[in-house]
C-alpha cells in the first residue's frame, strides 16, 4: 500500500478502528460480565503498580458571556472505579469532568452525558469545542499545532438548560484501565464499552443524588454509534431512562464496510463531493445532486460497468456534479473513490482537503503524487492545542493534576486492538429503534455536516428512510449544518447546534 493511500486510511481508522479478526463474546450485561472479569493476583498487581487518580475535585466557577448574563456553576474533575463484583478487584478507573449550574434546583436538572468516539478519543472535541463552558477555537485558521490552546467563554455552552458531564472512555483522557491485557479486551470491544459507559453514568447519578434528573446523552462519530446502545441498556440493564440522545455524525451501520453495499459507498458520498465543489452553504444547495443520487445514477452503478453508454452519461454527470477532470472520474467508471476525490480536489492549488471538512485545504506535502500522504489538517491540525488546552484546564482551573499522568487524548491503541465481532454487522439502528420505542417521550437528534467525508449526511439519510417512525415522528429529527464532522468550528452552525440541543432538552418542536 501506498504512503499516500495509508495516511488517508489511517484517518478513517482513528474513527473506525481496524477489523478485528477475532469473534466477540455474546452480550452480557456488566455486572455479570465484570464477574468473569480478570480479578486475583495480576489485576491486583497491575492496579497497585499505579499510582491512583487523585481524589475528585470541585472548584466553583463564573464567566461573562457576549450578551452580558453570568453563569456561575461547579466544576469537578474525578473518577469512578469500576470493580469485578466477585474479587473486587479494579477494571478501570473512569475519569470524568462535569459542570453543574449553581442552581437551588440542581437535583432536578436535566444532565447531559458527552462522548466523542474513535474509538480510542477523549470526549475534549464536544467539550472544548461544542458544549463545555470554555472554548478552544476550532476554525481552518487555528487548525495547526503551533496554534495558541487559549480557552474563552462559550457563548453557546449547553449550562443554562442542562448540567453537563464529559466521559472519557477507559484508555482516553485520565481514565485507565487496569487488570491487564484480559481487562483491556472487555473494555476495548463494542459490548464491554458499552457496558462501562453505561455503568458509569448510572453511578454518576446514584452518587451525586441525581436520580431525578432528566438524561440526555451526547456522542460524536463512533461516540452518536455507541449512544443508542448505552440508551437502550441504561433502559433495561441498568434501571436508568433517557429523554434525549443527540447524534453528532454519526455511523448508524457498519454494514457500509461489506463489498456488497459498494454501490451505497458511492451514493451516500456523492452529495459530500458536491457539496464541498460547490461551497454548499446549506442542505438546500444540494437537492439536485440528492435526487440524482438516489435516482439516476444508482440505477447506472446497477448496470455495471460494461456499458459504454452508461458510463459515458455517468462520467460526465459525477465530473460536473464533484469539479472533478472528466478523465479522472473515468478512470474510476464513475465511481470515485474517497481517496482519488480527496487526492484531485485542490491538486491545481497545491493543497489537500481534510478528510472530516472538505472545505478545510492544507499544503498537499506530495503534490505530485498518486495518493493523499498529508496529516489531516482538521484532525491532526488541532490535535496540539486541544491537548495543551484540556491540560491546562485541569491544571489552572480544576486543580485537578495526575501526577506523571498523560493526558491521552488518542488512544491508537485502543482503536487498533479495538474488538469489533463481525464488523460488517455491527449496527445501532436496532437499538435506537428499541429505544424509542420502549420509551415514547424518547427524542432523538441526528446531526451532521454537509462536508464531511468521513461520515457523509447523506449515508444517515438513506439509513434513516428504512427507519420506521413509532409514536410522535416529530420526536425523531435529522438536521445538516454547514461545515463538516466537526461543524461546531464554525459560528453559525455552533449556533444552530445549541438552538436544537435545547429545544430537544426542553421537548419543544425541533428545527424543521
Amino acid at each position: 500500500m501506498s504512503a499516500r493511500l495509508r495516511a488517508a486510511t489511517l484517518a478513517l481508522a482513528c474513527l473506525f478502528a481496524p477489523l478485528a479478526s477475532h469473534a466477540q463474546p455474546a452480550r452480557q450485561s456488566e455486572p455479570a460480565r465484570a464477574q468473569q472479569q480478570p480479578g486475583g493476583q495480576q489485576a491486583q498487581n497491575s492496579s497497585a503498580a499505579l499510582a491512583p487518580l487523585p481524589a475528585d475535585k470541585t472548584t466553583r466557577h463564573e464567566i461573562k458571556l457576549p450578551d452580558g448574563r453570568t453563569l456561575a456553576f461547579l466544576a469537578t474533575a474525578g473518577s469512578i472505579r469500576l470493580s469485578d463484583r466477585e474479587t473486587g478487584a479494579p477494571v478501570a478507573d473512569m475519569a470524568f469532568l462535569a459542570f453543574e449550574l449553581d442552581a437551588a434546583d440542581r437535583a432536578q436538572r436535566p444532565v447531559a452525558f458527552a462522548m466523542n468516539g474513535g474509538p480510542g478519543y477523549a470526549s475534549a472535541w464536544l467539550n472544548l469545542g461544542a458544549m463545555g463552558p470554555w472554548r478552544l477555537r476550532m476554525d481552518e485558521e487555528a487548525a495547526r499545532p503551533s496554534a495558541p490552546p487559549a480557552l474563552a467563554p462559550n457563548a453557546q455552552t449547553w449550562l443554562p438548560f442542562t448540567d453537563l458531564v464529559f466521559l472519557d472512555p477507559a484508555g482516553t483522557g485520565y481514565s485507565r484501565t487496569l487488570g491487564g491485557d484480559d481487562a483491556r479486551k472487555w473494555l476495548w470491544s463494542v459490548n464491554g464499552d458499552v457496558d462501562s459507559l453505561a455503568t458509569t453514568i448510572r453511578r454518576w447519578l446514584e452518587e451525586r443524588g441525581r436520580g431525578a434528573s432528566p438524561v440526555a446523552l451526547v456522542g460524536e462519530s463512533y461516540g452518536g454509534f455507541r449512544v443508542p446502545k448505552i440508551a437502550h441498556r441504561l433502559q433495561t440493564d441498568q434501571g436508568v431512562g433517557v429523554r434525549a440522545l443527540a447524534l453528532v455524525s454519526p455511523v448508524l451501520d457498519f454494514g457500509r464496510f461489506n463489498a456488497r453495499n459498494i454501490l451505497f459507498d458511492h451514493v451516500a458520498r456523492l452529495p459530500s463531493f458536491a457539496a464541498a465543489a460547490r461551497s454548499a452553504a446549506s442542505r438546500a444547495d444540494l437537492a439536485d445532486v440528492e435526487a440524482y443520487a438516489r435516482g439516476d445514477y444508482l440505477a447506472d452503478l446497477m448496470r455495471g460497468v460494461n456499458d459504454p453508454q452508461t458510463l459515458a452519461r455517468l462520467n460526465a454527470r459525477v465530473a460536473q456534479l464533484t469539479g472533478l477532470p472528466t478523465d479522472v472520474v473515468a478512470r474510476h467508471a464513475g465511481r470515485v473513490p474517497l481517496e482519488a476525490f480527496v487526492n484531485e480536489m485542490a491538486r491545481a492549488q497545491g493543497k489537500i482537503p481534510s478528510l472530516y471538512d472538505a472545505r478545510v485545504l492544507g499544503l498537499d506535502p506530495s503534490p505530485h503524487g498518486s495518493w493523499p500522504e498529508a496529516d489531516d489538517q482538521m484532525r491532526l491540525g488541532l490535535h496540539a492545542p486541544i491537548v495543551q488546552a484540556m491540560v491546562g484546564l485541569y491544571r489552572d482551573k480544576l486543580e485537578w493534576v495526575v501526577p506523571q499522568g498523560r493526558y491521552q487524548f488518542q488512544n491508537e491503541q485502543a482503536g487498533r486492538r479495538w474488538d469489533w465481532g463481525e464488523r460488517g454487522r455491527q449496527e445501532s439502528v436496532r437499538d435506537l429503534q428499541r429505544a424509542m420505542a420502549l420509551d415514547p417521550a424518547l427524542r432523538t437528534l441526528i446531526v451532521h455536516g454537509l462536508t464531511d467525508l468521513v461520515t457523509p449526511y447523506f449515508e444517515t439519510q438513506l439509513v434513516l428512510d428504512q427507519f420506521p417512525r413509532t409514536g410522535d415522528p416529530a420526536r425523531l429529527r435529522f438536521e445538516v449544518y454547514a461545515g463538516g464532522h466537526m461543524f461546531y468550528s464554525r459560528d453559525d452552525s455552533r449556533t444552530r447546534f445549541f438552538e436544537d440541543g435545547r429545544a430537544m432538552i426542553a421537548g419543544e418542536a425541533l428545527r424543521r
